[in-house]
């Protein structure tokens, strides 16, 4: 299949004409986000399998992004494009207060790999929404409103979603009415707590954190929503104990505790969810993305027993026309069942630990513009400076640069589709990927690593 496809992106004439429509239609019509129209080039895709995509000229590259790291269990795999056919041949769309065998099935399939007695599940559209519903489930189960969320985060570009993140894309839509109120979670490489071990840090942002609880009023407090990993805002694993704390504190104050596994969930860190690796059980959990890699949207709530209880004989006021769609359920019954059968999470760890950790490592020796990697799994961070002792990042917080932009041009030139964020890049493939391809992708980033270096202090 892979081949078939390859040739004919790379060959095919109706391929490149189509793809040149493709780009003048979009130019045209399609509004694209976080983006000023009129400075943007998108790439066109033409093609797609497993870590691999092919542009609008032909070429190839290897997807190290996952597109917006979702693409876990790879571009069009066959069970899962064949589960979404057969869906479509027998039921392609029913109301969600209906029964569906799909919807059923992957409710079930996602119980079974959530952490402690998180069994029942909210479906939403994706990630954003999720976070919407299950803010809203904290709000009525406690009766309170505001909602403690990290700097460095991110949520979801929705209303509230957007006013938790703790990034720059908040800052257009933050009009301070959300009852949203961020605080500093643990990052030692830029402490705000003027850490020199991770224990110093997980125990003063722990000490922080139930400040800002007592502060603001912990009977005011609904809900405490934290990513377990931090995504796009740098991949920062918080140092142990760090989230154990958080559960306590929660607890301690009566406070809902919601783990956003949208990104970091189904394998991403080489375990099912990002917050398996401190054995700690949240109220709810958000996911998305990799529940099913995006070939259709979905994405939900899983919810904890007592939380769910609130609502047992009272309704829950809120629903999706599209919660629960039998394409996008069958879909995550088909990746799900797959990841399971051909051992994609514990790939996503093996790569990690054999792979990607080490030659990061050996990034960060040799390499005068890396200031830190940090990561697990198939989820990593090349933290980019211009100074190693300022720790002066390659691109200003909240936007790029030239440098970084050039990195990024060169990456695509020798074949990588690479993710990059304010000064970072992120080693981000499918959780499915190669030995062999993750090598050849890390070898083009030394590759471009060394230009960096030739440019910094």
């Amino acid at each position: 299949m892979t081949r078939i496809i390859e040739e004919t992106a790379r060959f095919g004439p109706d391929t490149r004409t189509g793809a040149q429509r493709a780009y003048e239609l979009d130019r045209k019509h399609v509004f694209h986000s976080w983006s000023a129209q009129k400075l943007i080039k998108p790439m066109t895709i033409t093609a797609a399998a497993g870590s691999w995509v092919w542009d609008g000229l032909g070429n190839k590259l290897l997807d190290f992004s996952s597109q917006l790291v979702n693409t876990n269990i790879g571009h069009q795999h066959p069970r899962v494009v064949a589960a979404i056919q057969e869906q479509a041949g027998r039921l392609c769309t029913i109301a969600p207060q209906y029964v569906n065998n799909a919807r059923s099935e992957a409710a079930r399939l996602i119980a079974e790999v959530t952490p402690g007695d998180l069994d029942q599940v909210f479906f939403t559209n994706g990630g954003a929404e999720a976070i919407e519903y299950a803010v809203r489930m904290a709000r009525l189960h406690t009766g309170r409103f505001k909602v403690l969320s990290a700097f460095r985060s991110y949520h979801g570009g929705s209303t509230l979603a957007v006013n938790i993140t703790g990034d720059p894309r908040r800052w257009p839509s933050d009009h301070g009415s959300s009852g949203a109120v961020h605080f500093f979670a643990p990052f030692l490489y830029r402490t705000s707590f003027y850490s020199t071990t991770e224990q110093e840090e997980c125990d003063r942002a722990l000490e922080h954190l139930e400040q800002m609880i007592c502060f603001e009023g912990p009977e005011s407090i609904a809900a405490i929503v934290l990513e377990s990993i931090p995504g796009t805002a740098g991949v920062m694993v918080p140092p142990e104990g760090y989230l154990a704390g958080v559960r306590e504190l929660a607890t301690r104050y009566g406070i809902v505790f919601i783990a956003d596994e949208v990104m970091s969930g189904f394998g991403r860190s080489g375990k099912w969810f990002a917050i398996d690796h401190a054995n700690v059980v949240p109220d709810l959990i958000t996911f998305a993305k990799g529940v099913n890699s995006g070939y259709v949207p979905l994405g939900g709530v899983a919810i904890a027993p007592h939380i769910a209880a609130t609502f047992a004989t009272k309704a829950f006021p809120g629903g999706l026309t599209y919660s629960g769609h039998p394409l996008a359920t069958a879909a995550a019954v088909a990746t799900i069942n797959t990841m399971h059968d051909e051992g994609i999470v514990q790939n996503a760890s093996t790569i990690g630990e054999t792979v990607i950790g080490p030659a990061l490592r050996g990034f960060a020796e040799r390499h005068p513009s890396v200031g830190e990697v940090r990561g697990t799994g198939v989820f990593w961070a090349i933290e980019l400076v211009s100074d190693r002792e300022t720790k002066e990042p390659l691109a200003p917080y909240g936007s790029s640069s030239p440098l970084m932009n050039e990195l990024l041009a060169e990456c695509k030139e020798r074949g990588l589709l690479p993710f990059a964020n304010f000064n970072r890049f992120h080693v981000v493939p499918p959780c499915s990927i190669s030995a062999e391809d993750a090598r050849f992708g890390l070898d083009i980033l030394d590759e471009v690593l060394s230009i960096a270096d030739t440019r910094v202090a």
